[in-house]
């Protein structure tokens, strides 16, 4: 970052990617479709792999598009009214916004999806990182979490190759928060009882 942007700027960069961020997709697509509330549903997580636990694919599906596409949104716009700098702070936001929600007392979900948008909007290619490696670890081992736990580390090292500094700090500090949000599902990986991919 320059340093330059305005406080006011910075401030309003934070909100908008906060609001855009905290839309719970999951949430309101699930009870659109009248399913039960997702939070009484497997792991009470409001994200994509938890809808895909009630048997639709396609809200599963929606849920992720949404979940990345406000993150990806809030970078382009606050990009597009001041700056890179600010676009950096969108993306916090927005993160910050999705896993704690202040609709939903702060909780959210794990925010695998509005990093992967994020990432998108900041530095494609790192994006397409994050997709490749999430494949390629859930191919092999049919664990959600453990692929969005590689994959995170693999974009904030692409992003900081492709990006530079900036980027790389702030995916970091992402991969971070999501690795805190994935903290059960570390302890279950170790202990060998995290549910797979299509288990209900």
């Amino acid at each position: 970052m320059n340093g330059t942007l305005p406080l006011s700027a910075s401030l309003t960069a934070l909100v908008i990617g906060y609001l855009l961020g905290s839309i719970p997709f999951g949430l309101l697509l699930t009870r659109a479709a009248g399913t039960a509330d997702i939070r009484s549903i497997g792991s009470g997580n409001i994200g994509a792999t938890n809808v895909l636990r009630t048997g639709r694919k396609g809200l599963a599906a929606a849920t992720l598009l949404g979940d990345a596409l406000k993150g990806t949104a809030a970078v382009l716009l606050a990009r597009h009214f001041f700056g890179d700098d600010a676009a950096l702070i969108a993306a916090l936001g927005a993160f910050l916004g999705h896993v704690f929600p202040v609709w939903l007392r702060f909780r959210g979900g794990k925010g695998v999806a509005t990093f992967l948008g994020v990432s998108l909007a900041l530095a494609w290619p790192a994006a397409l990182a994050f997709a490749a490696v999430w494949l390629a670890v859930a191919f092999a081992t049919r664990y959600s979490s453990l692929s969005a736990l590689i994959a995170s580390v693999a974009t904030t090292s692409a992003g900081g190759y492709l990006a530079g500094a900036p980027t790389a700090i702030l995916l970091g500090l992402l991969t971070a928060l999501l690795w805190f949000k994935h903290r059960a599902n570390i302890q279950r990986l170790l202990a060998g009882t995290e549910g797979r991919i299509g288990q209900k």
